[in-house]
Formats: C-alpha cells, sequence, structure tokens
C-alpha cells in the first residue's frame, strides 16, 4: 500500500477545497445492524433512520431477473438448503443464478450466518435472531419502486447506491448483467449526475465500459464509484490469456492509480482500512494520504463499511471512528451496518 506523509494542514487544505458538500451516510445492505441484510424492512428503517442513501447489491436469477443479494450465493442468508437440499453446485454453494425468481421468493430470509454442528449459527450474536420472524428476497425494481415511493410519501429525497455484483462471474453464465441494470435504471429515472444515485463495481473494466460505451449508448451519465478490494479477496477475474485469472488491485491506491481512477469514476469506496495507517499492536492511527489524493483528482471518497459491533483497536467506540473518518480523514460519506448512529454523529458535530 502506498503511504505518503502529509501535515494536517496539507491534508485539510487539499480535501476542504476540493468538496464543500456536506458528508452523507450510506445505509449498508440497509439497516442492516438491526434487521436482516437486503430485505425491505431493513431499508424501510434506513430510510426512517436518516440515511442518505440505501444500497443495493444486485445479482442475476436463472430466468433473467435482477435480485438484490449481497452475494452471489444464498447459502448464509437464506434457508435454500432446506428449502431446495439437492440444487447446491460441485462446491457445496446454492448460487442464485441457478433459480429462477419464483423459486427464491419461496425462501425465507435472514441475519447472516453459518453452520456449526448442523446449527445456525449468526455471525452477529447481538443481532436480530436467526429465522426469528419472516422476511423474503426481492427485485431491484421492487426495491427501488419501495424507496421512490417513501420519497413521495414523506417529501424526502434519498437515493440509491446499487452495486452490480460480479460482472466477469455473469458474463461466464453468458448474461450481460450491468447492461440490465442500466436498462432498469433508465427506466426509473436515474440517467444523469445530477440524479441521485452511485453505481458502484468492483470491475474497473466494467466501469469504463459504461462510461465509455454502454452509458453513451443509453444516453445515460451517472455517478460511478470504483470499489477496491485487497487483491487477495478474489473479488474480480478477468480474462487473460484465454483462462479467467484474480483481478490485482494493488495499482489502485497509488497516486497514478488514483489519476487513472479519475477518468472514468466519480468516487472510489475502499475498505476503510486502506486510507488509514496503523502499526499492529499499537493504538494510534494515521492517514496514509489517499483521501487528499483522490480529493485532488476531484473525487470523492466514499469508504466501507463501519461496524459499531466490531470496531477495530484503534477506536473505543463508533463514534471515535465516525471521527477519524468524518473529520480527521474528511472522507465524504461512509457505509455502516447502523445508519443512525452515523447519522446522529452528523448531527451532533454538525458536519
Amino acid at each position: 500500500m502506498y503511504i505518503r506523509v502529509l501535515t494536517t494542514a496539507m491534508l485539510l487544505s487539499l480535501s476542504l477545497s476540493t468538496f464543500a458538500t456536506s458528508k452523507f451516510v450510506v445505509a449498508h445492505r440497509g439497516a442492516s445492524g438491526y434487521l436482516p441484510e437486503h430485505t425491505l424492512p431493513a431499508k424501510a428503517l434506513a430510510f426512517a433512520q436518516g440515511a442518505d442513501y440505501l444500497e443495493q447489491d444486485i445479482v442475476m436469477t436463472k430466468d433473467d431477473q435482477l435480485l438484490v443479494l449481497h452475494g452471489l450465493t444464498l447459502d448464509n442468508v437464506t434457508d435454500v438448503a432446506t428449502r431446495f437440499p439437492k440444487r447446491a453446485r460441485e462446491d457445496g454453494h446454492f448460487y442464485a443464478i441457478d433459480f429462477t425468481l419464483s423459486e427464491l421468493k419461496t425462501l425465507q430470509a435472514t441475519t447472516a450466518f453459518h453452520y456449526s454442528d448442523g446449527k445456525a449459527v449468526p455471525e452477529y450474536s447481538n443481532r436480530f435472531p436467526v429465522f426469528k420472524s419472516s422476511f423474503h428476497l426481492h427485485t431491484f425494481q421492487e426495491e427501488i419502486e419501495f424507496i421512490q415511493g417513501l420519497n413521495f410519501s414523506t417529501g424526502k429525497n434519498v437515493g440509491i447506491f446499487p452495486e452490480i455484483k460480479a460482472p466477469w462471474f455473469h458474463m461466464k453464465e453468458g448474461k450481460d448483467i450491468t447492461m440490465k441494470v442500466l436498462s432498469v435504471l433508465k427506466e426509473y429515472g436515474y440517467t444523469t449526475k445530477e440524479d441521485n444515485i452511485y453505481l458502484q463495481c468492483f470491475d474497473a473494466n466494467e466501469l469504463k465500459r459504461i462510461k465509455t460505451v454502454l452509458g453513451p449508448s443509453l444516453g445515460m451519465n451517472v455517478k460511478l464509484v470504483q470499489l477496491i478490494a485487497y487483491t487477495n479477496w478474489g473479488e474480480t477475474q478477468e480474462k487473460t490469456n484465454g483462462k479467467w485469472v484474480n483481478y490485482n488491485y494493488d495499482w489502485m491506491l497509488k497516486p497514478e492509480g488514483i489519476k487513472l481512477i479519475a477518468q472514468y469514476a466519480d468516487a472510489i469506496s475502499p475498505y476503510y482500512g486502506m486510507l488509514l495507517h496503523n502499526k499492529p499492536g499499537e493504538t494510534s492511527v494515521t492517514s496514509n494520504g489517499i483521501t487528499a489524493i483522490a480529493h485532488a483528482e476531484h473525487i470523492q471518497v466514499i469508504p466501507f463499511y463501519v461496524l459499531s459491533d466490531r470496531l477495530p483497536k484503534y477506536a473505543k467506540n463508533v463514534n471515535q471512528l465516525f471521527q477519524i473518518l468524518y473529520r480527521n480523514e474528511n472522507v465524504d460519506g461512509l457505509f455502516t451496518d447502523f445508519p443512525d448512529k452515523a447519522v446522529d454523529y452528523l448531527k451532533d458535530t454538525k458536519q
């Protein structure tokens, strides 16, 4: 990772001179700290808690519908293993793309979990209990209509923050998820940078395709966000010499890399730890200078994702982490499972 020493004055002058807009809150999969992720109740709660944007992760179904689901597989957020036990692939996972929308609608959605000795164990012990109450999956169109309906009935203007999940995977399955997503966005009136949407993806090549090919062909030019992963996460693949290989993200956190991203994207969204320098065992944290470099290139910085129930050692509480990111680092917005806490922080500090 690139590390640059910058004084506080340099950071503030670079960042504040570039962006004078107010800070914002992105509800990560909805109010997922309180209700099962990517369910409409979780989105409704995030809306009511004052989030500025609600996130939608999007995958495709067997019958070419757009499903709101964080990952490609259904294993850890639904009862698919008990309802369709013979539908797993050779790797043991149940992929949404192998099911029709009508089949997916029969599943019970729940808080993230994993199986241990045949029992469902929650990933977060203090969140909504696993397989309690009744939650279900829904389409991208259904969520857009839900949010637009709430905006209409409340007079608010909460935005959407969709992510196109793994275009490379869908391409291997013979599906152009990006074109489908853009077509739906256009249908619902999200076509320009002035519209209340950020469209995000980990796939740099696909974002470039949107910027230079698909967007112009559809008369669209929405704000694009380059998500940044650690290379060893295996988030994206690309075809090289006829083979699909793991994509290398290392270039993205260097000054020249950020300059390249600025040619096709309006913002970067790295894991928030990528913006900070913290030595193992130490409680102090300093800036890597990435945010200031991005602002100097006139792109925003919107890191993911703050969890008040899983804090880094250098933050005693979630407000301290908000302070580090919103004020010290001067990020433009951030993702959080607890949008109410971020909204309260920004109100209390008048940012």
